[in-house]
């Protein structure tokens, strides 16, 4: 109704406002479908459109873990931390968004991090690429101690998926507790199907130079949860734990191949969390996404990467 009261302050013809109100009809029909949701559980928001302003950080960690000649050694490198602001609106499921990086605007910041996500009714996904170069940490050894790394000797490209399945969609409502584009009522939980996948080319640039590439595939079940401890609360935690069952690893120090065993279980982990306030128009809250990937054999070379995202948002209803 907003949109037909400002074509028709704008003077465009009958015709347009005809077509713009048969879309509008048909936006709102599919929007507010109850036949696929328990209402007593999930709800759809009674106004059109949303508005968000978000302030986003994440971040990247690699740990390596191993034995070299029989000395034990362990290093860890962290990526600089992306801080970006985002604001979106949002007309009956319809979004658009734009985000920048103040960091990035004013010279300070050199990666380049990409992200999607859909959090849908039954099913959702999301989709991660960050090209970091920022990285700075330390490499302990049996005989040598700790010693702090050169910033900038590793360079890394990274591809994260994670797609899932929802069981109990009609009561369990993932777009609650991350787009509050539904509204959770009543406590409900769901088992879940998922399926990740990673691809991962680094290369240290450090005393002999070290060249990694892999790909795992891993699929797995989990569980989620969205506690409503009272009117307008909303607490979620979920975990999506995935077995690797197909992996293609190569690893190579100066020119000598490094065996990168497989160790049962190599596992991709995804998990995630919310906290959520709602009032008649407005909604705030925390939303918190982490990555966990173990792959290999401490007693000869582990690696685990860690990616995580951290989400503060404020937005109202019209």
């Amino acid at each position: 109704m907003l949109i037909l009261l400002i074509m028709g302050s704008l003077g465009l013809p009958l015709s347009a406002q005809s077509l713009f109100r048969r879309i509008d009809n048909a936006l709102s029909t599919r929007y507010y479908k109850t036949d696929n949701i328990d209402t007593a559980y999930v709800a759809r928001p009674s106004m059109k459109w949303t508005l968000r302003i978000r302030a986003n950080v994440s971040g990247t960690t690699i740990e390596t873990e191993g034995k070299e000649n029989g000395q034990h050694f362990k290093s860890k490198l962290e990526a600089e931390r992306k801080t970006t602001l985002s604001v979106g609106v949002s007309y009956l499921g319809l979004s658009l968004s734009a985000s920048i990086n103040p960091a990035q605007l004013l010279g300070k910041y050199r990666d380049n991090e990409f992200y999607f996500t859909l959090y849908g009714k039954s099913f959702g996904c999301d989709f991660t690429y960050q090209d970091a170069k920022n990285f700075t940490g330390w490499h302990e050894q049996d005989g040598i101690g700790r010693i702090n790394l050169p910033e900038d000797i590793l360079s890394v490209k990274t591809f994260n998926a994670n797609a899932y399945y929802i069981f109990n969609h009609r009561r369990f409502s993932y777009p609650a507790a991350f787009t509050q584009s539904y509204i959770q009522r009543r406590s409900a939980g769901s088992f879940m199907l998922a399926a990740s996948v990673q691809a991962q080319h680094a290369f240290l640039d450090w005393d002999e130079d070290t060249d990694l590439k892999m790909t795992n595939i891993a699929i797995g079940a989990g569980y989620g949860y969205n506690f409503v401890p009272g009117r307008g609360w909303l607490l979620h935690i979920s975990a999506l734990p995935t077995f690797i069952v197909y992996s293609k690893t190569s690893v190579t120090l100066g020119d000598v191949p490094v065996p990168l065993n497989y160790h049962f279980p190599e596992v991709i982990i995804t998990g995630r969390g919310a906290v959520v306030r709602q009032t008649a128009r407005t909604f705030y809250g925390l939303t918190m996404k982490f990555n966990f990937t173990n792959i290999g054999n401490e007693n000869s070379l582990a690696i685990h990467n860690i990616k995580w995202m951290v989400h503060t948002f404020f937005g109202f209803r019209l």
